[in-house]
Protein backbone atom coordinates (compact mmCIF):
# COMPACT_ATOMS: atom_id res chain seq x y z
CA UNK A 1 0.00 0.00 0.00
CA UNK A 2 1.29 3.54 -1.25
CA UNK A 3 2.17 5.92 1.85
CA UNK A 4 -0.12 8.83 1.17
CA UNK A 5 2.56 10.87 2.76
CA UNK A 6 5.15 10.60 -0.44
CA UNK A 7 2.43 12.37 -2.74
CA UNK A 8 1.73 16.02 -2.44
CA UNK A 9 -0.79 18.40 -3.88
CA UNK A 10 1.83 19.84 -6.81
CA UNK A 11 2.13 15.95 -8.14
CA UNK A 12 -1.89 16.00 -8.56
CA UNK A 13 -1.84 19.58 -10.07
CA UNK A 14 1.01 18.24 -12.34
CA UNK A 15 -1.35 14.84 -13.44
CA UNK A 16 -4.07 17.59 -14.15
CA UNK A 17 -2.19 19.34 -16.58
CA UNK A 18 -0.75 16.39 -18.30
CA UNK A 19 -4.19 14.69 -18.49
CA UNK A 20 -5.74 17.98 -20.01
CA UNK A 21 -2.47 19.01 -21.96
CA UNK A 22 -1.37 15.28 -23.02
CA UNK A 23 1.61 17.16 -23.54
CA UNK A 24 4.74 17.54 -21.64
CA UNK A 25 5.62 20.30 -23.48
CA UNK A 26 2.11 22.32 -22.73
CA UNK A 27 2.09 20.86 -19.27
CA UNK A 28 4.91 22.66 -18.82
CA UNK A 29 4.31 26.05 -20.05
CA UNK A 30 0.62 25.67 -17.73
CA UNK A 31 2.11 24.70 -14.31
CA UNK A 32 4.77 27.64 -15.47
CA UNK A 33 7.73 24.67 -14.73
CA UNK A 34 10.46 23.54 -17.38
CA UNK A 35 10.05 20.12 -19.29
CA UNK A 36 12.49 18.09 -17.21
CA UNK A 37 11.01 18.96 -14.37
CA UNK A 38 7.50 18.30 -15.58
CA UNK A 39 9.37 14.83 -16.64
CA UNK A 40 10.64 14.51 -13.31
CA UNK A 41 7.55 15.13 -11.59
CA UNK A 42 5.72 12.59 -14.37
CA UNK A 43 8.23 9.94 -12.78
CA UNK A 44 7.48 10.43 -9.36
CA UNK A 45 3.33 10.32 -10.54
CA UNK A 46 4.52 6.82 -11.95
CA UNK A 47 6.12 5.71 -9.08
CA UNK A 48 2.97 6.99 -6.47
CA UNK A 49 0.92 5.02 -8.75
CA UNK A 50 3.05 2.06 -9.84
CA UNK A 51 1.65 3.03 -12.78
CA UNK A 52 3.17 4.53 -16.56
CA UNK A 53 -0.46 6.60 -16.16
CA UNK A 54 0.98 8.21 -19.56
CA UNK A 55 2.25 6.79 -23.00
CA UNK A 56 4.56 8.52 -25.06
CA UNK A 57 3.74 8.83 -28.83
CA UNK A 58 4.16 10.01 -31.81
CA UNK A 59 1.87 13.04 -31.20
CA UNK A 60 2.27 13.72 -27.55
CA UNK A 61 1.14 11.12 -24.63
CA UNK A 62 -1.49 8.95 -23.81
CA UNK A 63 -3.21 8.11 -21.09
CA UNK A 64 -3.55 4.64 -19.45
CA UNK A 65 -6.53 2.99 -18.39
CA UNK A 66 -5.33 3.61 -14.46
CA UNK A 67 -5.04 7.52 -15.55
CA UNK A 68 -8.59 7.70 -16.85
CA UNK A 69 -9.54 6.53 -13.56
CA UNK A 70 -7.78 8.57 -11.84
CA UNK A 71 -8.88 11.79 -13.48
CA UNK A 72 -12.09 12.69 -12.35
CA UNK A 73 -11.27 11.94 -8.56
CA UNK A 74 -8.12 13.71 -9.12
CA UNK A 75 -9.38 16.98 -10.33
CA UNK A 76 -12.51 16.43 -7.50
CA UNK A 77 -9.56 16.66 -4.75
CA UNK A 78 -8.19 20.05 -6.53
CA UNK A 79 -11.33 22.00 -6.75
CA UNK A 80 -12.03 20.85 -3.28
CA UNK A 81 -8.43 21.95 -2.34
CA UNK A 82 -9.32 25.12 -3.84
CA UNK A 83 -12.35 25.82 -1.58
CA UNK A 84 -10.49 25.44 1.13
CA UNK A 85 -8.17 28.33 0.83
CA UNK A 86 -10.49 30.75 -0.58
CA UNK A 87 -11.80 32.94 2.14
CA UNK A 88 -15.48 31.86 3.34
CA UNK A 89 -18.08 34.20 2.19
CA UNK A 90 -20.21 35.67 5.20
CA UNK A 91 -23.57 36.82 5.21
CA UNK A 92 -24.98 38.40 8.00
CA UNK A 93 -28.44 38.31 6.72
CA UNK A 94 -28.13 34.53 7.32
CA UNK A 95 -24.79 34.09 9.67
CA UNK A 96 -26.24 32.30 12.90
CA UNK A 97 -23.21 32.32 15.48
CA UNK A 98 -23.09 33.59 18.87
CA UNK A 99 -20.85 36.43 19.99
CA UNK A 100 -19.43 36.06 23.98
CA UNK A 101 -19.05 39.96 24.87
CA UNK A 102 -17.65 41.14 28.10
CA UNK A 103 -18.76 44.54 29.34
CA UNK A 104 -18.92 46.66 32.31
CA UNK A 105 -21.92 48.22 33.28
CA UNK A 106 -21.17 51.15 31.90
CA UNK A 107 -20.10 49.70 28.39
CA UNK A 108 -23.04 47.74 28.67
CA UNK A 109 -25.16 50.87 28.46
CA UNK A 110 -23.00 52.79 26.37
CA UNK A 111 -21.71 50.69 23.85
CA UNK A 112 -23.87 47.59 23.58
CA UNK A 113 -27.96 48.93 23.69
CA UNK A 114 -26.78 51.65 21.07
CA UNK A 115 -25.77 49.03 18.82
CA UNK A 116 -27.98 46.31 19.38
CA UNK A 117 -30.77 47.79 17.47
CA UNK A 118 -28.58 47.73 14.14
CA UNK A 119 -27.26 44.41 15.09
CA UNK A 120 -30.91 42.57 15.30
CA UNK A 121 -31.87 44.74 11.84
CA UNK A 122 -28.48 43.70 9.94
CA UNK A 123 -28.05 40.03 11.08
CA UNK A 124 -30.78 38.85 13.09
CA UNK A 125 -28.83 34.99 13.80
CA UNK A 126 -26.39 36.81 15.81
CA UNK A 127 -26.95 35.86 18.95
CA UNK A 128 -24.57 37.90 21.95
CA UNK A 129 -24.07 36.67 25.67
CA UNK A 130 -22.55 39.66 27.47
CA UNK A 131 -21.17 38.92 31.01
CA UNK A 132 -18.90 41.10 33.71
CA UNK A 133 -15.14 41.60 32.58
CA UNK A 134 -12.94 39.59 34.66
CA UNK A 135 -9.84 41.65 34.42
CA UNK A 136 -7.86 38.61 36.05
CA UNK A 137 -8.81 36.12 33.97
CA UNK A 138 -9.80 37.64 30.82
CA UNK A 139 -6.41 36.87 28.79
CA UNK A 140 -7.41 32.76 29.69
CA UNK A 141 -10.91 33.34 29.08
CA UNK A 142 -9.83 34.38 25.08
CA UNK A 143 -7.74 31.21 24.61
CA UNK A 144 -10.48 29.27 26.01
CA UNK A 145 -12.76 30.57 23.44
CA UNK A 146 -14.63 32.20 26.36
CA UNK A 147 -14.76 35.11 25.56
CA UNK A 148 -14.93 36.80 22.05
CA UNK A 149 -14.43 40.87 22.58
CA UNK A 150 -14.25 42.92 25.96
CA UNK A 151 -15.07 46.05 26.42
CA UNK A 152 -12.55 47.86 28.86
CA UNK A 153 -10.30 50.47 29.44
CA UNK A 154 -6.35 50.62 28.18
CA UNK A 155 -5.06 49.84 31.49
CA UNK A 156 -6.97 46.99 32.38
CA UNK A 157 -6.59 45.43 28.75
CA UNK A 158 -4.20 42.30 28.58
CA UNK A 159 -1.28 42.36 26.51
CA UNK A 160 -1.09 40.36 23.36
CA UNK A 161 -4.19 41.42 22.41
CA UNK A 162 -6.15 43.05 19.53
CA UNK A 163 -7.62 46.38 20.34
CA UNK A 164 -9.34 49.47 18.77
CA UNK A 165 -10.31 52.62 20.80
CA UNK A 166 -13.37 53.20 20.66
CA UNK A 167 -13.78 56.98 22.43
CA UNK A 168 -13.34 59.35 24.76
CA UNK A 169 -15.24 59.79 27.58
CA UNK A 170 -15.51 62.98 29.83
CA UNK A 171 -17.91 63.41 33.21
CA UNK A 172 -20.59 65.73 33.71
CA UNK A 173 -22.65 66.73 37.02
CA UNK A 174 -26.22 64.69 36.44
CA UNK A 175 -29.16 65.78 38.45
CA UNK A 176 -32.93 66.26 38.13
CA UNK A 177 -34.14 68.87 35.38
CA UNK A 178 -36.39 70.19 38.29
CA UNK A 179 -33.44 70.25 41.39
CA UNK A 180 -32.98 73.64 42.45
CA UNK A 181 -29.46 73.48 41.92
CA UNK A 182 -30.26 73.20 37.71
CA UNK A 183 -32.00 76.63 37.54
CA UNK A 184 -28.79 78.18 36.11
CA UNK A 185 -27.57 75.57 34.28
CA UNK A 186 -23.90 76.00 35.82
CA UNK A 187 -22.41 74.89 39.07
CA UNK A 188 -19.73 76.68 40.97
CA UNK A 189 -17.80 74.62 43.26
CA UNK A 190 -19.01 75.72 46.94
CA UNK A 191 -22.76 74.55 45.76
CA UNK A 192 -21.36 71.41 43.93
CA UNK A 193 -19.30 70.89 47.45
CA UNK A 194 -22.80 71.37 49.66
CA UNK A 195 -24.90 68.86 47.71
CA UNK A 196 -25.62 65.51 48.96
CA UNK A 197 -24.09 63.08 45.50
CA UNK A 198 -24.16 59.28 44.94
CA UNK A 199 -21.09 57.93 44.18
CA UNK A 200 -20.96 54.53 41.98
CA UNK A 201 -18.72 51.97 43.08
CA UNK A 202 -17.95 48.82 41.83
CA UNK A 203 -16.75 47.78 45.67
CA UNK A 204 -20.09 48.80 47.15
CA UNK A 205 -17.72 50.69 50.08
CA UNK A 206 -16.34 53.03 48.47
CA UNK A 207 -17.26 56.83 48.87
CA UNK A 208 -14.40 58.29 47.20
CA UNK A 209 -13.97 57.94 43.52
CA UNK A 210 -11.97 60.40 40.83
CA UNK A 211 -13.96 63.42 41.54
CA UNK A 212 -12.74 63.63 45.35
CA UNK A 213 -9.22 62.81 44.05
CA UNK A 214 -9.12 66.31 42.11
CA UNK A 215 -11.24 67.98 44.48
CA UNK A 216 -8.36 66.79 47.30
CA UNK A 217 -5.76 68.44 44.82
CA UNK A 218 -7.40 71.86 45.20
CA UNK A 219 -8.11 70.98 48.98
CA UNK A 220 -11.75 70.82 48.89
CA UNK A 221 -14.11 67.56 49.55
CA UNK A 222 -17.72 66.96 48.84
CA UNK A 223 -20.51 64.78 50.63
CA UNK A 224 -21.08 61.39 49.19
CA UNK A 225 -24.41 60.12 50.92
CA UNK A 226 -24.53 57.09 49.02
CA UNK A 227 -22.76 54.54 47.27
CA UNK A 228 -23.94 51.74 44.71
CA UNK A 229 -22.63 49.13 42.67
CA UNK A 230 -24.39 50.00 39.33
CA UNK A 231 -25.35 52.89 37.26
CA UNK A 232 -28.54 51.39 35.94
CA UNK A 233 -30.31 52.66 39.21
CA UNK A 234 -28.49 55.80 38.74
CA UNK A 235 -31.06 57.68 36.52
CA UNK A 236 -34.01 56.77 39.07
CA UNK A 237 -32.33 57.70 41.83
CA UNK A 238 -31.41 61.16 40.40
CA UNK A 239 -34.95 61.74 39.24
CA UNK A 240 -36.42 61.07 42.67
CA UNK A 241 -34.55 63.08 44.64
CA UNK A 242 -32.13 66.11 45.02
CA UNK A 243 -28.93 63.95 45.16
CA UNK A 244 -26.02 64.71 42.21
CA UNK A 245 -23.87 62.74 40.37
CA UNK A 246 -20.39 62.97 38.42
CA UNK A 247 -21.16 60.45 35.79
CA UNK A 248 -19.80 59.50 32.28
CA UNK A 249 -21.69 61.79 29.85
CA UNK A 250 -22.56 59.04 27.72
CA UNK A 251 -25.08 57.56 30.24
CA UNK A 252 -27.63 60.45 31.03
CA UNK A 253 -26.55 62.54 27.59
CA UNK A 254 -30.20 61.24 25.87
CA UNK A 255 -32.09 61.44 29.20
CA UNK A 256 -34.68 64.15 28.99
CA UNK A 257 -35.34 64.09 32.60
CA UNK A 258 -31.82 64.63 33.75
CA UNK A 259 -30.22 68.29 33.70
CA UNK A 260 -26.23 67.65 32.81
CA UNK A 261 -23.52 70.44 33.55
CA UNK A 262 -19.56 70.84 33.52
CA UNK A 263 -18.16 69.87 36.62
CA UNK A 264 -16.79 72.81 38.48
CA UNK A 265 -13.29 71.29 38.75
CA UNK A 266 -11.40 69.05 36.42
CA UNK A 267 -12.27 65.90 36.28
CA UNK A 268 -9.80 63.59 33.71
CA UNK A 269 -11.61 61.78 31.62
CA UNK A 270 -11.33 57.67 30.59
CA UNK A 271 -10.87 56.30 27.29
CA UNK A 272 -12.53 52.69 26.26
CA UNK A 273 -11.13 50.32 23.74
CA UNK A 274 -12.46 47.03 22.31
CA UNK A 275 -9.72 43.86 22.51
CA UNK A 276 -10.05 40.76 21.15
CA UNK A 277 -8.17 37.62 20.47
CA UNK A 278 -5.86 36.43 17.16
CA UNK A 279 -7.93 33.60 17.48
CA UNK A 280 -10.94 35.58 16.19
CA UNK A 281 -8.93 38.26 14.49
CA UNK A 282 -9.18 36.86 10.86
CA UNK A 283 -12.42 35.63 11.12
CA UNK A 284 -15.42 37.06 7.80
CA UNK A 285 -18.12 37.36 10.50
CA UNK A 286 -16.52 38.57 13.77
CA UNK A 287 -14.22 41.13 11.36
CA UNK A 288 -17.99 42.24 9.76
CA UNK A 289 -19.40 42.68 14.13
CA UNK A 290 -16.37 44.37 15.21
CA UNK A 291 -16.80 46.76 11.70
CA UNK A 292 -20.52 47.09 12.66
CA UNK A 293 -20.08 48.21 16.25
CA UNK A 294 -16.89 50.34 15.64
CA UNK A 295 -19.15 52.19 12.67
CA UNK A 296 -21.99 52.45 15.35
CA UNK A 297 -20.12 54.34 17.78
CA UNK A 298 -18.74 56.91 15.31
CA UNK A 299 -21.99 57.43 13.94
Amino acid sequence: MRDIKSLDINLLKAFDALFDERSVTRAADRLGLTQPAVSGVLGRLRDSFDDPLFIRTQRGIIPTARANELAAPVRQILADVETLLQPPVFDPATAQFTMSLAATDYALQAVVLPFLPRLRAASPGIRVSVSPVDNDNAQVQFERGELDLALVTPETAPQDLHARRLFHETYVCALRRDHPAARNGTIDLDRFCDLDHVLVSFSGQRFRGVTDDALAAIGRKRRVVLSITSFLALPELLKTTDLIAVVPSRLVSNDPTLTTMAPPVDIPGFSKIAIWHERTHRDPGHQWFRALLFDTLQA
